[in-house]
């Protein structure tokens, strides 16, 4: 099985060609392919097929700009669940899709589990994806506790669910310092899916951001989370649509342009290498034990 190894701003995904949609990519395979010590390693699984070979799709009618979709976007977190959308993936994807010859440079409507989004994909340089239209709750409406610490987080929806956690208190040494190797605990009655959650310090023009993602743990990039970040950072500011916010993350910056009826999301998408999964390895990771609940 061929594959290939891709990142955006060091948020890392495996990519797996399946145009006829003929791969059964378990969560088993999914975590095997993701495990860095015995895998490949990534922090997800981007599976490469046809929309008219994904039964099930809710919908290939674009948004934004995007027309109709011939591609989807099966993503998967390193844990094997399925995701709704990942923007960093998405760049990615959109990549992938122009070197491997499937399309031209320019606009690619691509499915995704929240809807069809836009990638603008260049020959070269950084990609632009359509995110959607954000869904914003009360600023600091529900509670979010981080490694003991308390935060007032804002619900927001980018096609998944996010905490934004704004802490007020913390200059870009405490956020670097603080502990994400712990899952947040996070109101279920707010989140009943769970949510990425995202700690910020800083105004609109220099917003720095850390991400615990769920079913990943903390990644160097989100690129949903950097939209839901952007969006709240501008709505605390008394800004609105018409803004372009940069945002920092570990893995780099994001630029994240608030338009009228959607969020769109510039950044790189780097295409790392081509592999081959060897057939032993591959029949070992299928047969592996599920995962204990």
């Amino acid at each position: 099985m061929r594959f290939v190894k891709g990142h955006g701003t060091g948020n890392d995904f495996v990519i797996v060609p399946d145009p006829d949609g003929d791969l059964d990519l378990t969560p088993e395979l999914v975590r095997a392919l993701c495990d860095r010590r015995t895998g490949v390693g990534a922090d997800g699984v981007l599976r490469v097929v046809l929309a008219a070979a994904e039964p099930g799709l809710p919908g290939t009618a674009g948004v934004g700009r995007a027309g109709e979709a011939r591609w989807f976007m099966d993503y998967r977190n390193a844990d094997g669940s399925l995701a709704e959308m990942c923007g960093n993936g998405l760049r990615v994807f959109g990549r992938y899709l122009v070197d491997a010859g499937y399309e031209r440079p320019g606009l690619i409507p691509v499915a995704t589990r929240a809807g069809v989004r836009g990638a603008d994909v260049p020959s070269d340089g950084e990609v632009t994806v359509e995110m959607g239209p954000p869904s914003i709750g009360p600023l600091g409406g529900v509670t979010v506790t981080i490694a003991g610490r308390v935060f007032q987080a804002t619900n927001v929806s980018m096609g998944n669910p996010h905490a934004v956690c704004f802490a007020d208190d913390l200059n870009p040494a405490g956020l670097a310092g603080l502990d994400l190797t712990v899952p947040p605990v996070i109101p279920t009655d707010a989140f009943p899916a769970g949510a990425n959650v995202e700690v910020v310090v800083g105004a609109p023009d220099t917003t720095r951001m850390r991400v615990y993602e769920r079913g990943v743990g903390e990644t160097s990039s989100c690129g949903t989370g950097a939209c839901a970040v952007a969006v709240v950072s501008a709505t605390r500011a008394g800004q609105g649509p018409g803004v372009a916010i940069p945002v920092d993350l570990p893995g780099g910056r994001l630029t994240v342009l608030w338009d009228t009826d959607q969020v769109r999301l510039r950044g790189p998408a780097v295409l790392v290498s081509d592999g081959l999964l060897r057939a032993d390895w591959l029949a070992a990771a299928r047969a592996a034990e599920p995962a204990l609940a």
